[in-house]
């Protein structure tokens, strides 16, 4: 395969049947992309879903999955179901995750402490917000890198939410997944294939927090709307291993100016502490 230099990509958004996803799903058919979503939960929504994006796109741009994260078999059959509509895989979005719900429901009132979670549970978040991405990602790669140009997109959280008291194990897991971020990008360097992470740079109003939860002091979820429209773009070819806060991506600028104050000053590691 080679690079097809059409602006238009073919985009998988893994969690991206509601939320972050829906959101950023939204925004890059609107800039033409033809876009992949997977949802975990079997049901007529997808197809509800699908419709609604291509109708939004004006023609067949999308498509609408179940898949697990955390199963590799569900991973391979998301890629090859998007070969064989579309062709081919330009751009992957790992956004599906599992929040500190999956331990407790009142995680906000009542901080579950490590020894306080059940192993089952806690397992089941590391696998999907860590292994999944990587399915995903081992999946995806080796088509971009044959054609010479791919995006993964890392979705994670701000550093304080990675060593937050009653936070183990979801912070610990997008501290982990940041840092699989800055390796696979030293893994690719020259094959045209980059990998970013974008976070929303605080709380956002999805159904990760308790529904009870006040909306006035959440972050809007359309705010991820401009950064991963750029992030998957040919403009940001140059960046690669680098981290932007969506809360901190300012209206009315151009994206390379709005980039660039987005962009977390460079670092080896997450600096969590």
């Amino acid at each position: 395969m080679v690079h097809n230099p059409s602006n238009s990509k073919t985009v998988i958004m893994t969690g991206g049947t509601r939320g972050l996803g829906w959101e950023m799903a939204e925004a890059l058919i609107d800039a033409g992309h033809r876009v992949v979503i997977t949802g975990q939960q079997h049901g007529p929504h997808l197809g509800a879903l699908q419709a609604q994006l291509n109708q939004r796109a004006g023609a067949a741009h999308a498509l609408a999955l179940q898949a697990d994260v955390g199963e590799w078999a569900d991973c391979q059959r998301v890629v090859q179901q998007t070969l064989d509509t579309f062709g081919r895989v330009d751009a992957l979005v790992n956004n599906a995750g599992l929040g500190m719900r999956a331990i407790r429901d009142d995680f906000l009132q009542d901080p579950p402490l490590f020894w306080q979670a059940e192993p089952q549970s806690f397992a089941q978040i590391i696998h999907t917000n860590v292994v999944g991405p990587f399915y995903m990602a081992r999946a995806c790669v080796p088509l971009m890198v044959a054609q010479g140009f791919g995006r993964v997109v890392n979705v994670s959280t701000s550093q304080s939410t990675m060593v937050r008291t009653g936070y183990s194990p979801y912070g610990p897991s997008k501290a982990g997944l940041e840092a699989l971020s800055v390796v696979w990008a030293k893994d690719l360097a020259g094959t045209g294939v980059t990998v970013n992470v974008l976070l929303p740079g605080g709380a956002s109003a999805t159904d990760m927090l308790p529904p009870n939860t006040p909306k006035d002091k959440l972050l809007p979820p359309q705010q991820m709307r401009a950064p991963i429209v750029w992030l998957i773009s040919d403009a940001s070819s140059a960046h690669t291993g680098e981290r932007y806060s969506a809360k901190d991506w300012p209206a009315g600028l151009s994206d390379e100016a709005a980039s660039g104050r987005a962009r977390s000053a460079h670092q080896e590691v997450p600096h969590i502490m």
